[in-house]
């Protein structure tokens, strides 16, 4: 049996599965920030709203955090898909909680072009979207370790023929 090590972890990049990309939700902060601190600092008048210019700063800058740390590996690695030597691990991202899926309870594990399902004895499916898997050495890498767990654990693995290559 191999050993476990940090390489059995695949990085994924949740904003794109998001509906707005990345890289338009910071460009959205990034002009609400600039809108916010033009407006603060360009109301000298009587009648400014100078406590709704900090509120929606402050509100901005939380929400270029957000952005930022549940796409970017700030804090480390927040979004995977681990295979450990008994369990599949997925964690979709800094606010939201893992999926741990055991082995001995895996009937069968699909992988489709843009889809991985992972049926259970149970009936139960959970599906993931690896349109997250960039990269082609990160998709060949991947491939290759699921080929390697469903093996290790005599899990029916089916592939479709352009599955992610």
């Amino acid at each position: 049996m191999p050993s476990v090590t940090p390489s059995n972890r695949i990085l994924l990049r949740p904003a794109n599965t998001s509906r707005v990309s990345f890289w338009w939700q910071l460009g959205l902060g990034l002009v609400w920030l600039g809108y916010v601190l033009f407006a603060r600092w360009a109301d000298v008048g009587e009648h400014s709203f100078h406590f709704v210019h900090w509120v929606f700063l402050v509100f901005t800058i939380g929400y270029l955090a957000y952005v930022l740390v549940n796409n970017a590996p700030l804090l480390g690695t927040q979004s995977y898909l681990e295979f450990t030597p008994g369990y599949l691990v997925f964690k979709s991202g800094l606010f939201r909680a893992k999926q741990v899926l055991p082995a001995e309870q895996m009937a069968a594990i699909e992988l489709e072009p843009m889809l991985l399902r992972v049926r259970q004895h149970n009936g139960e499916v959970f599906p993931f979207k690896l349109s997250q898997v960039k990269g082609k050495r990160r998709k060949v890498r991947f491939r290759e370790q699921l080929r390697q767990f469903a093996a290790q654990h005599g899990v029916a693995l089916q592939e479709r023929s352009s599955a992610v290559a």
